[in-house]
């Protein structure tokens, strides 16, 4: 089943002062999952919550399949609703959680026993039927959960953060697992996270909000290699957003000695998004000349009297290693900061450590032209 939303909007407050969405419209694919993305507060639980009935918009309206069902009850929509906190009934076993659903809509025993004995299979946690919820653990209740949104057999599934509650390691191991019982199951998935890495993992489609309004739609591959602005670049891989002008068909940032070849007007105001994997440090040898050393002060800090002269001269301020890759805070001749990561082994080879002087190199630039707002 396909879902559109069209123009919803939902506001909260006494005086509705308070926006949750805000003319929202997106059409989520069939069989695929897709991913409603954005930081706290942009308004994705509550775009989910419409969705799902838990909400009455003030406007617009839900369609599940080509109908209408933004009136129609919860229970009529055929949609799994799966919670952050699993949600489980503790004093139920394993078996009567993910049989609930079917009790309550009066299917026989026999339909129940097959069908909770297929979905403890799928989701890998057969011979489990009699533990009560207290006695697995966050990924096994997670999992638990989800086949209890399955059992109805929904149109379409509805995730609401659904690996907050777990550590690293298992949400990583749950994420995989997803994927796989998706491609058995094929049901239409909404995931709301804020993981831009879950996002991209587990999508074919991500809609990105933020202040209760979609920023950019798209594939994974859309968003992150052709950001809409300068929000979905810097949420979507942490792009640095640099602003500057065209002259003689060129666009310059200033502080950061880059230009870029463009098509477009002198004058024009542009925006350029450098993520951290984009930048390339050299250490500057020791024996280089007075031209260079005259770039930097003696203490090893960008001399403040620096001309945009295009070179690309830094220091680096700070290092962590990080598993197989290494970010660093590098400082700029003007005084600019510009965080930089790269694998490990390559600043190991260079010799690079925190305090040396650099040679940053941008591999890679993609310019825009400016939007006149700031998210």
């Amino acid at each position: 089943m396909s879902v559109r939303v069209e123009s919803m909007t939902k506001r909260f407050g006494l005086r509705k002062e308070v926006v949750g969405v805000d003319r929202v419209s997106f059409s989520a694919p069939e069989h695929c999952i897709t991913s409603l993305l954005g930081p706290s507060g942009s308004g994705k639980s509550t775009l989910l919550r419409l969705v799902a009935g838990l909400e009455v918009p003030d406007a617009g309206k839900v369609e599940i399949n080509g109908q209408d069902v933004t009136l129609t009850p919860v229970r009529e929509r055929r949609v799994g609703f799966v919670f952050q906190n699993y949600a489980l009934f503790r004093h139920m076993s394993v078996f009567d959680n993910v049989a609930f659903g079917l009790s309550v809509r009066g299917a026989p025993k026999s339909e129940i026993q097959g069908r909770v004995e297929r979905l403890l299979t799928l989701v890998q946690l057969a011979g489990y039927e009699r533990r009560l919820p207290d006695q697995l653990s966050g990924g096994q209740r997670q999992r638990i959960a989800l086949a209890r949104a399955l059992a109805t057999d929904p149109g379409v599934l509805l995730l609401d953060e659904p690996f907050g509650a777990l550590d690293a390691r298992v949400r990583v191991e749950l994420r995989e697992w997803l994927r796989s019982l998706h491609e058995q199951t094929h049901v239409t998935t909404l995931l709301v996270t804020h993981d831009q890495e879950e996002a991209l993992e587990l999508s074919e489609h991500v809609v990105l909000l933020s202040d209760g309004q979609i920023q950019q739609a798209g594939t994974p591959s859309e968003l992150y290699e052709n950001p809409s602005s300068g929000f979905v670049a810097s949420f979507l891989g942490g792009a640095r957003v640099l602003t500057g002008s065209v002259a003689q068909g060129r666009a310059s940032f200033g502080p950061f000695g880059l230009s870029a070849s463009v098509d477009m007007a002198d004058g024009a105001r542009v925006e350029a998004f450098v993520r951290p994997q984009d930048v390339s440090l050299e250490k500057v040898p020791a024996n280089r000349g007075p031209a260079a050393e005259a770039a930097l002060g003696r203490d090893g800090s960008p001399s403040s009297d620096l001309t945009d002269s295009g070179a690309r001269e830094a220091w680096v301020e700070r290092l962590v290693k990080v598993g197989s890759y290494v970010k660093l805070s590098v400082v700029l001749p003007s005084g600019e900061r510009l965080n930089v990561q790269m694998p490990r082994h390559e600043v190991e080879e260079r010799g690079i450590t925190q305090g040396d002087r650099v040679l940053l190199e941008v591999r890679h630039v993609k310019v825009s032209p400016a939007i006149d707002y700031v998210i």
